[in-house]
């Protein structure tokens, strides 16, 4: 007769919660950080007000989300007995020069995609009699607490869990499918707008994915989203995502259709913008990446 091998109730359940080494599993742990993030909610939004009954403005209180975030991170990776740098903040000589070469990078796609645009005839662009330097570090300040908030999100502890637990290709595209849907209900995010941003979005999510995986290290897609973001806001004047922004230029939008302008979303919503995302994926993937990474991967790499 076979043998029927019972399994105790007790291990099964054991087997659900921890993995073969006895530690938590990573889904379990993306739980966590979830839970964490909603409980969070309830003091935030106590804090920010009272802050602003004190007389903050909204723009001192920028850093506030990222703050927050950054203490769930922290609660997560002390439950897990980790350092907070094993998830990219390593705040050194490195980390710095990476996070200046991920803003170049962000800063030069951007211009690029611009230039598509104007090449083709879908914009003219005119100096702003209000612009001041004042007002490109004002935006400096405030796409650097959003590229940290987004990145920390998008391409820290969950993205991280993720590839431990299921490997690289289904943690970007996850996480991407993630940052695309988070902007959907953006200003002007509708019809063909929606299909070529969503399309956009997804692939910048996968690029600054690349990127930390290229580094181990979130200074470089920080960077990369940093100076995307300010180039077409503060620096040429575009909308960003929906959102209005005075720059350095004022654009004129030229009679082309939106899918080549990106139209009121801003060039995310451009053909020219996906290109220069595929570009910069592919210069990405043929990249080795960080020599200083003692734990640098490629795409195609199971974690």
């Amino acid at each position: 007769m076979p043998v029927v091998t019972r399994h105790r109730p007790e291990v099964t359940l054991k087997r659900l919660f921890l993995d073969s080494n006895g530690r938590v599993r990573n889904g379990w742990w993306i739980l966590i950080f979830a839970a964490l993030m909603f409980a969070s909610r309830f003091v935030y939004t106590p804090v920010s007000r009272a802050l602003q009954g004190w007389g903050a403005s909204q723009e001192a209180l920028e850093p506030l989300r990222f703050v927050f975030l950054l203490l769930v991170t922290w609660i997560c990776v002390r439950l897990r007995k980790e350092p907070l740098s094993s998830i990219g903040f390593v705040l050194n000589a490195r980390w710095a020069r990476e996070l200046g070469v991920g803003s170049l990078l962000g800063l030069t796609t951007a211009v690029l995609a611009v230039a598509m645009i104007w090449a083709v005839g879908g914009v003219r662009l005119e100096l702003d009699p209000a612009r001041s330097f004042g007002l490109l570090a004002y935006g400096l300040y405030i796409f650097l607490f959003v590229a940290l908030f987004e990145e920390t999100l998008f391409r820290g502890f969950v993205f991280q869990r993720l590839i431990a637990g299921a490997g690289v290709w289904v943690a970007q595209l996850a996480l991407g499918l993630l940052f695309a849907s988070s902007h959907w209900g953006n200003p002007d995010m509708q019809g063909s707008t929606m299909v070529w941003a969503t399309i956009e979005l997804f692939l910048g999510a996968v690029l600054l994915g690349l990127a930390y995986l290229r580094t181990r290290s979130l200074a470089m897609p920080v960077g990369i989203h940093l100076g995307w973001n300010w180039a077409q806001g503060y620096l040429l004047g575009f909308d960003v995502s929906g959102f209005a922004h005075a720059g350095w230029f004022h654009p004129q939008l030229l009679d082309r259709p939106q899918w080549v302008t990106g139209g009121s979303f801003g060039p995310e919503a451009s053909i020219f913008a996906v290109v220069v995302d595929v570009l910069l994926i592919v210069l990405l993937w043929r990249w080795k990446g960080s020599a200083a990474s003692a734990r640098s991967t490629t795409l195609g790499d199971a974690a």
